[in-house]
């Protein structure tokens, strides 16, 4: 048989009351939702967004067209056609470079793998597009996108004369020739 304070409570639609007391509770309370497209989340540093190419001070380009990225990329979602600079044939570049942001799971190992640091993640998450096509992002893009996200850029150090000079000099001599008696 139900007690009395039971059959009271069952009446009087306590828990009724209780949630509505929670309710009102919080109705008073500071929000703390963003609201979205005015305000943007604070990212921390280490966050992996979409990878984008750097430059130098002088604009020239980081990428020296190794295509480690290429091997280092899981989803394989990296494409890297590099070529020889015609000034000087020691010297290559990526001649195209293609990244594939459907595709990518953006888990940094490509920025891990330059050994030049020409690639960083930024902080760009906002990549909706009615198009799929349009996150196929080409060495423009990915620069344009570089120069958004990273303003500040490193000097271009000084390393090609010196070392490329002899280079020069063994193809213009011809290399050393060993001599008969030597083995």
């Amino acid at each position: 048989m139900p007690n009395l304070v039971d059959w009271i409570k069952k009446i009087s639609f306590a828990e009724i009351g209780k949630g509505l007391g929670l309710t009102f509770k919080h109705l008073f309370v500071k929000p703390i939702t963003n609201q979205y497209p005015h305000q943007k989340r604070n990212l921390p540093d280490g966050y992996r967004g979409v990878i984008v190419h750097l430059r130098y001070d002088d604009m020239t380009e980081k990428c020296v067209g190794c295509a480690l990225c290429e091997a280092a990329c899981p989803s394989h979602c990296i494409t890297v056609v590099s070529a020889e600079r015609e000034d000087m044939p020691q010297k290559r570049y990526a001649k195209q470079y293609i990244l594939d942001v459907t595709k990518c799971v953006f888990c940094g190992f490509c920025v891990q793998a330059c050994p030049v640091d020409a690639l960083a993640s930024s902080k760009e998450y906002e990549m909706a597009t009615g198009n799929k096509r349009s996150l196929i992002m080409d060495k423009e893009m990915m620069l344009a996108l570089g120069d958004k996200y990273f303003p500040s850029r490193q000097k271009r150090p000084k390393y090609t004369e010196e070392r490329l000079a002899f280079f020069n000099q063994v193809k213009e001599e011809g290399f050393p020739t060993a001599k008969k008696g030597a083995a």
